[in-house]
């Protein structure tokens, strides 16, 4: 593969780079955003939370899988000049299993957002990292961690916190369809998943989903498979593993959804706020 979408990409600095760590729906939804808005859209994924809502989500694009969202396309990307390459192609967002460590020979972001959504794990301090660095959910605090944090509970989503904690995760889904929390299944131990279903399966109660473990693991509910964690994988204990949408015609599993594209729009907006605060004064007019 020729180095000449590096160079390029090294040269060109007329769009700003952005690293998105995360390849959930939320992450994958701002990949969208920011890909129209002109930003060149890179994403890293990590392994915890496991993905699961995956038909929203540029997730898949890791295992080859053909994924697009709303018009946009991701691709796997192994190595530095992968990604160049993938940045160079219009509707393209690279995704990468590569950390943040190992894409710095490729170009320090300028903005670098955390859309991972650990709600109980330790949130690495990003500011002063990048020029911008913007944290969602749980755990950030804007001026410490993090430069402008967003809120992603369902009740305030999108709002911009410039300083201040965003709020802690309470444990409690929003409804789809009249129901919460009980449209999710939890694992109830760690071990492999194993599931011969896809994302949007029609599924019935009791009808066995997968094993995780070896142990069958059972539909609550009537309904469509909204998510589901990818076969093969290995699950810690306490996360969410399935998503049942209940609301039968009506059930979606893919694209972007409302919450998705108002996060995004309220990031666009966080990158905005920041380069307006960069710009300088207009001079002070003087009475002749």
């Amino acid at each position: 593969m020729s180095g000449s979408f590096l160079v390029q990409f090294l040269a060109d600095r007329t769009a700003p780079f952005v690293l998105i760590l995360g390849t959930n729906e939320i992450a994958s939804a701002i990949a969208v955003r920011l890909k129209r808005a002109g930003y060149r859209v890179v994403m890293s994924h990590d392994p915890f939370p496991p993905v699961i809502r995956r038909g929203m989500a540029f997730y898949d694009a890791l295992f080859e899988d053909q994924v697009e969202i709303d018009g946009m396309r991701g691709r796997r990307a192994g190595a530095v000049l992968e990604i160049a390459e993938a940045l160079a192609e219009k509707g393209v967002i690279p995704v990468t299993a590569l950390q943040f460590s190992d894409l710095l020979p490729l170009r320090v972001p300028d903005i670098l957002i955390d859309a991972r959504i650990q709600k109980h794990r330790v949130t690495p301090i990003l500011r002063k990292i990048v020029n911008l660095s913007i944290g969602l959910g749980p755990n950030f605090v804007a001026g410490v961690n993090c430069d402008i944090a967003i809120e992603t509970h369902p009740d305030h989503a999108g709002e911009l916190l410039e300083e201040g904690t965003t709020k802690p995760a309470d444990g409690v889904p929003r409804f789809l369809g009249g129901i919460g929390r009980e449209r999710f299944i939890y694992s109830a131990r760690s071990g492999v998943w194993r599931t011969p279903l896809d994302i949007g399966s029609r599924i019935f109660k009791g009808y066995v989903i997968g094993r995780l473990d070896g142990l069958p693991v059972a539909a609550p509910m009537d309904g469509r498979l909204r998510g589901l964690a990818r076969d093969g994988l290995s699950i810690p204990s306490g996360v969410k593993l399935v998503e049942i949408d209940p609301r039968g015609s009506a059930a979606r599993w893919t694209g972007t959804d409302d919450i998705g594209r108002t996060i995004a729009e309220a990031t666009l907006r966080a990158i905005y706020i920041r380069i307006a605060s960069l710009q300088p004064a207009p001079a002070t007019m003087t009475a002749h």
